[in-house]
C-alpha cells in the first residue's frame, strides 16, 4: 500500500508579520536606529495567491522614511505609558476605503489578531523604557499584482493585500482563505445595506448577474456551495440569488455541498428516474451522459423549459434541507430568459 501524503500546514500573513515585527523590534532597541526585517510566508498544501509572498516591516523614528502605500490612511495607534507605536501600511498593503470589514476605514488593512500581537510585544519591550515614540511599516513585496488575483478592491481594500490572520495557522487544503474571502464580501455587502446579494459560479454567471447589480453585491464562490449558503443563512442576509449553469445546479439538487468533481460526479441513474417521475419521459443516458447532452435530448421533445423548472425545484429544496431559514433562491443561468431575466 502507497503511503498517504502528509499535507504540510502553514502560517497566514499575520504569523509572519508578527514575526517579523518582533525580531525587527528587537533589533532596533539595540541599534536605536532604522530597522528592517524580511520574511517570506511558507509555502503550504493550502489554495493562497500570497504563499511565498515577501513581507517587510520597518521601524524609524521618521515614517517619512518610509514607502507608503500612496491612498490616504491614518496609523493604527497604540499608547502604554509614555510611549507610542503607529502602523502604517506600506507598499503592497492594502487600505481599507470603505465600511463593513473588520477593520475600519482609513486605516491598514491588517486584522486585530496580529495587531494585537504587535500591540501586546512592543508593551513587553517598551515596559522600562520612555518615552519611545515609533513608526511601524507593513510592507509585501509585489502586493499590488498580488491583491489583483483577490477581492480586495471590490471590497475597498486599495493598492495591497490584506494582512489576516485569527488562529495564526493555515490549515492544508481547507480553502479556509476562500471561504474566509467569501465571509468578508457578503459581511461587507450587508454592511453596506444591499438588500440582495448575488452568489455566482463561473463566468457566464457573473456577467449575467453584473447586468443585475453593482460588483459590490456580487460574489464568486467557487465550488462552495454549501459554505456560502452557510454564511449568508448566519448573517441573515436578505435575499440571495444564486445563480449557475444547469450542470453544477444538477449537483446542488442531488445533495452536493461542493461541486467541484474530486467531490465526485453527477448520478445520472437518479436523474433519469425523476425525469421520467417528474416529465413523464425516459431519456437515453447511455447516449448521453452529460446534462448538457439530455437537455438537447428533451428540447427536441419540448421538454427543456420543465426541466428546467424540475431541476431549479429540487435544488431549492435541498439548500432548505440544508438551512430552513436559508433566503437563498437557486436559479439556473440558461433559464434566466424563462423568469423574465
Amino acid at each position: 500500500m502507497s503511503e498517504k501524503k502528509v499535507l504540510r500546514k502553514g502560517y497566514t500573513t499575520g504569523t509572519h508579520t508578527v514575526a517579523a515585527f518582533r525580531s525587527c523590534l528587537d533589533t532596533f532597541l539595540v541599534t536605536n536606529s532604522q530597522t528592517i526585517t524580511k520574511t517570506n510566508k511558507i509555502d503550504n498544501d493550502d489554495l493562497d495567491v500570497t504563499k511565498g509572498c515577501e513581507i517587510v516591516v520597518s521601524l524609524d523614528f521618521d515614517k517619512n522614511q518610509f514607502l507608503l502605500n500612496p491612498t490616504f490612511q491614518k496609523p493604527q495607534i497604540f499608547s502604554c505609558g509614555t510611549n507610542s507605536l503607529e502602523i502604517y501600511a506600506g507598499l503592497g498593503v492594502g487600505v481599507v476605503t470603505k465600511k463593513g470589514l473588520k477593520i475600519q476605514a482609513p486605516y491598514p488593512a491588517i486584522n486585530p489578531a496580529p495587531l494585537q500581537a504587535m500591540q501586546e510585544y512592543f508593551e513587553i519591550k517598551a515596559k522600562n523604557k520612555e518615552n519611545l515614540h515609533l513608526k511601524c511599516c507593513v510592507s509585501v513585496t509585489n502586493g499590488q499584482e498580488i491583491a489583483k488575483q483577490t477581492a480586495n478592491s471590490k471590497v475597498g481594500v486599495l493598492e495591497g493585500i490584506s494582512i489576516l490572520g485569527t488562529t495564526g495557522i493555515v490549515k492544508p487544503v481547507s480553502s479556509s482563505a476562500y471561504i474566509d474571502s467569501v465571509k468578508t464580501e457578503i459581511e461587507f455587502a450587508i454592511q453596506n445595506n444591499y438588500e440582495t446579494i448575488y452568489f455566482t459560479l463561473g463566468n457566464s454567471a457573473f456577467k449575467v448577474a453584473c447586468s443585475k447589480a453593482n460588483e459590490e453585491a456580487i460574489i464568486e464562490i467557487g465550488n462552495f456551495v454549501y459554505d456560502s449558503v452557510e454564511l449568508a443563512t448566519k448573517q441573515n442576509a436578505k435575499e440571495v440569488i444564486f445563480l449557475c449553469g444547469i450542470g453544477k445546479m444538477t449537483k446542488v439538487y442531488q445533495g452536493f455541498k461542493n461541486t467541484h468533481n474530486r467531490f465526485g460526479v453527477i448520478d445520472f441513474t437518479k436523474l433519469q428516474l425523476d425525469i421520467k417521475e417528474n416529465l413523464g419521459y425516459e431519456v437515453d443516458i447511455e447516449a448521453t451522459l452529460t446534462v448538457k447532452g439530455i437537455s438537447q435530448e428533451l428540447e427536441k421533445v419540448g421538454l427543456l423549459d420543465a426541466f428546467y423548472e424540475m431541476i431549479t425545484k429540487k435544488a431549492n429544496e435541498q439548500i432548505k434541507q440544508w438551512f430552513k431559514t436559508s433566503n437563498v433562491k437557486a436559479i439556473i443561468l440558461e433559464q434566466k430568459e424563462v423568469l423574465g431575466w
